[in-house]
């Protein structure tokens, strides 16, 4: 009960700046656009479905006692705006996974630091699914063409980009130290290998993020920063969708909120009149 209670004064204040001066001002609109605030702030799944079941509680109470006409709670749910929109990476946070590890990086074997190098490299420079980058082969990369190409969901195959910093980092990794890492266990084909030999797997991956990171960050923040920063630098939706190799725009349509968004808090943070 208290965290319904909880949910209730959330939605009351929001009502009360939105000018409204008791429940009968509320509408199924309204509230829409209440939850579509409760997404932009970033709210958890579960949170924002356990809102809409305080405000049907309310507002059913509302009905009975008169003090509504209409259940403006009929039809709302929660759908679509129960996820959290994926965390991008500011410039700080860039900088030290990718240019400046913090100290206690240094300690690692050249090995493993160029390793982790060419890693995040592709992670952020050509938006791979963690899954991708640990199951590339050394044929899959193509430094001269500047191209990965890329087993994703479904077995569907695409050629995505290579950045100018992840042919140089894959390039130092496969010429000078994949080799030293290498063992009786190593798959020959494999492009990473992790401290034993074997092929780096996702938690190896994790693992390494945890050190490199200013921040908690998870490996697919990388991939969604990497759609993000190239929808702000004005690129089509459709190539985007390509690139991460999305089967549906819907589900790459989600980086466009997340961009506008972004840009909302730019500009009010930045404008004198915002």
């Amino acid at each position: 009960m208290a965290a319904y209670r909880s949910d209730l004064l959330l939605m009351t204040q929001w009502a009360e700046r939105a000018g409204l001066t008791g429940p009968s001002e509320v509408t199924r609109i309204g509230l829409r656009r209440y939850l579509a605030y409760l997404q932009t702030r970033r709210y958890a799944r579960h949170s924002v479905a356990r809102s809409v079941s305080a405000m049907r509680r309310y507002f059913r109470w509302a009905r009975r006692s008169g003090l509504v006409a209409t259940d403006p709670t009929l039809r709302l749910t929660a759908a679509g705006h129960g996820a959290r929109l994926p965390r991008v990476l500011n410039s700080a946070e860039l900088s030290t996974l990718l240019d400046e590890p913090p100290s206690r990086v240094t300690a690692d074997p050249d090995a493993v630091r160029h390793r982790d190098d060419a890693v995040l490299e592709l992670l952020y420079g050509s938006g791979l699914r963690v899954s991708e980058v640990c199951g590339l082969g050394l044929g899959d990369v193509d430094l001269v063409r500047a191209v990965v190409t890329v087993w994703g969901k479904g077995a569907k195959q695409r050629q995505v980009p290579l950045s100018a910093p992840a042919v140089e980092a894959v390039e130092v990794w496969c010429e000078r130290y994949r080799i030293s890492m290498a063992g009786p266990q190593t798959p020959p084909d494999a492009l990473f290998i992790n401290r034993v030999g074997r092929r780096l797997g996702p938690r190896d991956v994790r693992r390494l993020l945890d050190r490199r990171a200013a921040n908690p960050t998870h490996p697919h923040a990388l991939r969604h920063s990497f759609a993000t920063h190239l929808l702000d630098g004005g690129a089509d939706l459709r190539v985007v969708q390509e690139l991460l190799g999305h089967s549906s725009l819907a589900t790459t349509q989600l980086y466009t909120h997340v961009s506008k968004e972004r840009l909302r808090h730019v500009h009010a943070a930045s404008h004198p009149r915002a």
